[in-house]
């Protein structure tokens, strides 16, 4: 996922994203723990997807404060 793609979703859109990616997270940190996980880049892939949608989502709020 882009930070250009994240820009242009509303508010809600970044929420549900957000839940999502949680919910992968942690179906990803069970499959590491049990042994079943395969991409295990997949991880880092979400948890980088978490902090640039958490970012953006602080932009978007601290510009519609001021």
């Amino acid at each position: 996922m882009k930070a250009s793609d994240v820009r242009t979703k509303t508010a809600d859109q970044l929420n549900d994203e957000l839940a999502s990616l949680k919910k992968e997270q942690f179906n990803l940190r069970f499959q590491k723990a049990t042994g079943q996980l395969e991409k295990t880049a997949r991880v880092k892939q979400v948890r980088r997807d978490i902090a640039r949608i958490k970012t953006i989502a602080a932009e978007k709020a601290s510009a519609k404060k001021v």
